[in-house]
């Protein structure tokens, strides 16, 4: 699916430039530029009234568009048709002008003199910031090509607060459902999916770290099918290895399997890297999960300061899972979401170590029993955050209607039942 792409420039040789710099991104149909600021509404209207899907995924306004101001004219773009999204073009790539394009409406920054690099990265993570908005607009055509899929990522408040069996587990509904999903593993230098799975593969991420254009064939090679049905793609075996995955690099393999999946569950670990933090700002949904405790707690909140401060992710664009909850804990979801600034899963795992130790220590969580109260909580998470499809069929190796993990995804709060 390409991405269309309306440059707004005044000047006559920054159209040139812009144009055929445009012209060489991959996927993506330039359309005919406009010159100034009433010119660029006006064909917005017009596509707009004929339908969402007419409109451009990106608009790339140059800083001398006239004769509204760029900011300006960015902010009035934003309210007006919020589901394009706008690269600010810029001589002034300071700190300031980046935080007052945002404030405006912008999803991007590029500086001049433009290159090649920049504006391909700043142009794909806005048009599929663009996707996931027309998506919930509901005219996003076809779920699973292009930038059709849903991306979700998971990342951990601190070390061992269950991030990676969240991943897995939402994977497996969501692919249990009838969705196809890839389940990937991004924390790159201490990645444990492999091990949770129990799988030998020895392709990872990082074989596609210096692809610039990932085909469905270099991606089906690079990608270990589970006899779960879930697709793999795993952290490298030599966690050195981890810092090849750059922060573009991150962005292309994303996107690549958001076009070949409905579904795409991507495991960050508690340790942002680059990779992980592109993996976090471009996802339709950012989940954090954390331990109803003073430590974990505050390294969530660490966590989510931290992602405003890098422009990653703002707190209110961030859904919190309490995992290991009892209704003994002084610590409560309400408090955390105070204490966050962040959304809290109405879902909560309940505290049953016990009925997870087994299949994780024979690394065979897609085994675990459909009785077992976390895997129904995770499972009715999997269904809040709308990753599963109805009507649901009982999971492989499951009863076909007693899988209460896999029909029903009744919310859990506190493991009760």
């Amino acid at each position: 699916m390409s991405t269309r792409i309306l440059p707004a420039v005044g000047d006559a040789d920054a159209v040139r430039s812009l144009t055929t710099l445009i012209g060489q991104l991959p996927d993506a149909e330039p359309l005919a530029p406009v010159t100034d600021s009433t010119q660029l509404v006006d064909t917005l209207s017009r596509l707009a009234a004929e339908s969402l899907d007419e409109l451009p995924e990106v608009v790339v306004v140059h800083e001398r568009i006239g004769p509204v101001p760029a900011l300006e004219l960015i902010r009035e773009v934003a309210l007006r048709f919020p589901a394009v999204g706008v690269v600010l073009v810029t001589s002034d790539a300071s700190p300031g002008l980046f935080q007052a394009a945002m404030d405006h409406g912008a999803r991007g920054l590029a500086a001049l003199p433009l290159s090649y690099e920049e504006l391909a990265s700043r142009v794909q993570a806005v048009a599929q910031w663009s996707a996931g908005v027309r998506r919930h607009l509901g005219a996003g055509g076809d779920p699973v090509p292009g930038a059709g899929g849903t991306v979700v990522t998971v990342s951990g408040a601190k070390g061992g607060v269950g991030a990676t069996l969240t991943a897995v587990q939402l994977a497996l509904a969501a692919q249990t459902s009838g969705r196809a999903t890839a389940l990937v593993d991004m924390d790159l230098q201490t990645g444990d999916v492999a091990s949770y799975l129990d799988v030998q593969f020895r392709r990872s991420v990082v074989d596609l770290a210096a692809i610039n254009d990932i085909s469905p064939r270099v991606l089906a090679d690079a990608v270990f099918r589970h006899d779960s049905g879930l697709a793999l793609l795993l952290a490298p075996a030599e966690g050195e290895r981890g810092e090849e995955v750059t922060d573009r690099a991150a962005r292309h393999i994303v996107a690549a399997l958001r076009s070949r999946y409905e579904v795409v569950v991507v495991d960050c670990g508690a340790q942002l890297g680059g990779a992980g933090a592109a993996a976090v700002e471009t996802a339709d949904r950012a989940l954090l999960v954390t331990t109803p405790d003073v430590i974990a707690v505050r390294g969530a909140k660490r966590t989510v300061r931290m992602w405003d401060r890098l422009q990653i992710r703002k707190a209110e664009e961030t859904t919190v899972v309490v995992n290991r909850h009892t209704r003994s804990t002084e610590i409560q979801p309400p408090l955390i979401a105070r204490i966050t600034g962040t959304a809290v899963a109405a879902t909560t795992v309940p505290a049953h170590f016990k009925e997870l130790q087994g299949v994780v220590d024979a690394g065979r969580v897609h085994e675990l029993e459909a009785k077992s109260t976390v895997k129904q909580a995770m499972w009715a998470l999997a269904g809040e955050l709308g990753l599963v499809r109805a009507p649901q069929t009982g999971h492989k190796g499951g009863r076909p209607r007693g899988d209460r993990g896999a029909a029903g995804f009744r919310r859990r709060r506190d493991g009760t039942g």
